[in-house]
């Protein structure tokens, strides 16, 4: 099976193409993000605060010598902060920001499965009634007779907030500290 090397910016029903997604819970709703976007699962552990970021920053983790911010993607979507669970993960994504790669943590409720989900069963982001802003949102993929809901994880944060995280990272560097 061929998969396209990166995420389409829009959705095209004309393509027969499969994409394989990775489901995942939070607040009782499930979504999904691009398998190619996905790095690891790591369970939830260690998360270092770090002082004057938004709320939806939780912190920092150490993954193999490498600074990585960690977003409560609840939280993010305007919910209340995460409680953590025994079945929290933090899923290590890579978004594009300014022609960069940058790593990121996202906390979830729970990790489900890896589906395929063809594109003539995705139906554009709504204009109203999703919990979450339609920028966020890729598209709504049918499974089962429900839907799933697709993030486009380079719109999850915005150019400022991506910038915020990426200086967050460089300061937490052990050459930078002073």
């Amino acid at each position: 099976m061929n998969f396209p090397s990166k995420l389409a910016s829009s959705i095209d029903n004309n393509i027969e193409d499969d994409w394989q997604y990775l489901t995942f819970n939070l607040k009782e709703a499930m979504y999904a993000i691009g398998i190619l976007h996905i790095k690891e699962i790591l369970e939830y552990s260690n998360v270092t605060p770090v002082p004057m970021m938004p709320n939806f920053i939780k912190g920092v983790i150490n993954l193999r010598g490498s600074v990585v911010p960690v977003v409560d993607l609840a939280a993010r979507f305007g919910a209340e902060q995460s409680n953590i669970v025994k079945r929290t993960c933090i899923v290590i994504i890579e978004v594009l920001n300014e022609d960069v790669m940058q790593v990121i943590g996202v906390m979830v409720d729970a990790v489900s499965e890896v589906i395929e989900i063809s594109n003539k069963d995705i139906e554009p982001a709504p204009a109203f009634g999703a919990q979450i802003r339609a920028d966020f949102i890729h598209g709504m993929g049918k499974i089962n007779g429900k839907f799933v809901i697709i993030l486009q994880v380079d719109k999850v944060l915005s150019v400022q907030e991506m910038t915020m995280v990426s200086t967050l990272v460089q300061d937490q560097l052990p050459n930078n500290k002073q």
